[in-house]
């Protein structure tokens, strides 16, 4: 348990989750971790809730931004900041199993990748299990990724050591899958799956699993601004992500009941 694992966990007023979020990394087997929690201008009371954290453990540490700039330029501050041999994200709604850093670091050892992720399960917005799985893939490589995106952020955990810490593009949405491919391109190496489930993902009314038709527009967007294609380039990716998505990576989607 030597090497140090920097979780970034952007917040804009989660008074409602942000307790229960703080105390699944708390409950973590693997326990050499920093927790940096970034507030993007809460005007909750998310801030007095993650203090009192603060001051009982030395491990979570709190930063404030003066404007509301969104989800991309928190994750980088939080990037910044880390001090981690690898680096993993929690948004401040969801959750993680209590062996999900201790699973995927014995991953990272075993098999010497640099990038790793896993299965995660749906919840609502009182956490109330779904029956609905996200499996994993055993394997993925960036080709396959940026057909669409299967890594979780909530899942996802990558070496910073071999790949120096990686920024993303300031986008509304879909910066998280940016930052994925990002790591892919830098690895020689696929990303290595969990099939266990590690983590929940907290389904609310904005999701992009609620919303189908704003999942191609910000798909798009991605292709055009995140990543610098062409539009025409752009169109064909967005064409090989509605196929993706459809027939094949609905496949990993099952219903536990």
């Amino acid at each position: 348990m030597d090497a140090l694992v920097s979780i970034i966990t952007p917040m804009y007023n989660n008074e409602s989750v942000i307790e229960k979020t703080i105390q699944s990394v708390i409950n973590q087997t693997y326990t050499k971790w920093e927790l940096i929690l970034i507030d993007d201008c809460s005007y909750d009371k998310t801030t007095t809730i993650v203090n009192a954290f603060t001051k009982k453990d030395s491990r979570i540490k709190v930063y404030k931004h003066s404007t509301n700039k969104g989800a991309a330029q928190a994750r980088n501050l939080g990037t910044k900041k880390a001090r981690g041999n690898y680096i993993a994200f929690l948004d401040a709604d969801d959750l993680w199993q209590k062996d999900k850093l201790q699973l995927q670091i014995d991953l990272l050892n075993r098999t010497q990748s640099d990038v790793c992720f896993g299965s995660y399960e749906w919840i609502n917005e009182k956490g109330i299990p779904l029956n609905v799985k996200v499996n994993a893939l055993e394997s993925l490589t960036y080709k396959k990724l940026l057909r669409a995106n299967y890594i979780g952020n909530l899942t996802g955990i990558y070496n910073c050591d071999s790949l120096g810490k990686i920024y993303t593009k300031d986008l509304k949405k879909r910066q998280d899958w940016l930052l994925w491919l990002g790591a892919l391109k830098r690895s020689n190496k696929p990303a290595v799956g969990l099939s266990k489930t590690i983590a929940y993902y907290r389904i609310t009314q904005g999701s992009l699993s609620s919303n189908k038709l704003n999942l191609i527009k910000h798909n798009f967007n991605a292709y055009r601004k995140g990543l610098g294609f062409s539009v025409i380039k752009s169109s064909y990716y967005l064409i090989m992500f509605l196929y993706e998505h459809l027939f094949v990576k609905k496949r990993l989607i099952k219903n536990l009941i």
